[in-house]
């Protein structure tokens, strides 16, 4: 989920300032973590504990104020009785690439998915773009081919993963929805020829760049095998001690579940 939260972090400064090429410093003194990185960790501590994503989602929002939360999730965020709006927002899927890395099963990821959208985010779109990012990342994992992810995600999902990027950028604005954001990001992981390509890539449509490029980071980093070593001690810079150690923990969690 590292590759995840750093195209959070090079997106960051391009959310308001799209840019449409794939030439820029991948990282700036001005980058930092949104509420992708925020939530993401959030829901790799409930995975690791109670499996209480609803409570995880408060308690660490709470604790990381002001991190770009949309409106709707920001009055969930301090409710005393916490329910669904029925958001199709991609809010569900940016958080969810550790349920894509925690199991080795189709069920278990779609089932485990869903109950992580469907806290804030109940409507089947909201759901689809949480189920078919986490399902992009175990495919990634088990060595499917993009050809093969691309085809599986459409066949599954109905995602139009056939457009080219050179065919969506032009056009391409700012659009917070699943069905909006989702398809593109996998369409710049499936473009891709290396982990950074892809975020490059990712950032390179314009649009909600810092959460497209978090959905492409986690699908990139699970079918490259990682996080390039230079990339990923950059990016670890720009988060508080509080996500590395999660980071450390979820992957000694995935090792003692393999064992």
């Amino acid at each position: 989920m590292l590759g995840a939260m750093i195209g959070d972090i090079v997106g960051s400064v391009y959310e308001w300032n799209n840019i449409k090429t794939t030439d820029f410093p991948l990282f700036q003194q001005s980058c930092f973590f949104t509420d992708d990185t925020v939530l993401t960790a959030a829901t790799a501590k409930a995975l690791m504990t109670d499996g209480d994503f609803s409570a995880a989602y408060q308690n660490f929002a709470r604790r990381y104020p002001q991190r770009g939360y949309g409106g709707n999730f920001s009055h969930w965020i301090y409710s005393n009785d916490p329910q669904p709006y029925n958001s199709w927002g991609n809010g569900s899927a940016m958080r969810i690439s550790p349920v894509g890395f925690a199991f080795d099963s189709e069920e278990m990821v779609l089932e485990t998915a869903e109950r992580s959208a469907k806290v804030t985010h109940n409507h089947p779109e909201g759901i689809k773009g949480a189920q078919s990012t986490a399902l992009a990342i175990l495919l990634a994992r088990g060595g499917k081919s993009q050809e093969e992810i691309r085809h599986e995600i459409m066949s599954r999902f109905g995602y139009d993963l056939d457009r080219t990027l050179d065919e969506i950028r032009p056009g391409y604005a700012f659009d917070v929805s699943c069905q909006g954001s989702v398809p593109e990001a996998m369409i710049a992981f499936l473009e891709s020829q290396g982990y950074e390509d892809a975020i490059r890539k990712a950032i390179s449509l314009g649009g909600d760049s810092d959460t497209i490029a978090c959905i492409t980071g986690g699908i990139a980093e699970a079918f490259y095998g990682g996080v390039p070593v230079d990339i990923a001690a950059e990016g670890q810079k720009f988060l508080p001690n509080e996500f590395i150690q999660i980071l450390e923990a979820f992957q000694e969690w995935r090792q003692r579940k393999d064992d």
